[in-house]
């Protein structure tokens, strides 16, 4: 599970990135820089709630040990 969470925010990261480069720093919230915007807070948006699962599996496999 851990490789398969570590897969998936690096392509999150990756479309960070490349939403980067789609941005129009002298239009930003016009046409395509509006979708990158999207793009952008959607991907952080996945990247977080990534890292919230790969704690929360820790806590749980924490909590077994205990046991």
């Amino acid at each position: 599970m851990k490789i398969f969470t570590s897969i998936l925010v690096l392509l999150a990261l990756a479309l960070i990135v490349f939403n980067i480069t789609l941005l129009d720093f002298k239009n930003p919230f016009q046409g395509d820089s509006m979708v990158a915007f999207i793009g952008i807070a959607a991907s952080f948006c996945a990247v977080l709630i990534l890292l919230i699962f790969r704690i929360s599996k820790r806590i749980e496999e924490k909590m077994n040990d205990n046991r």
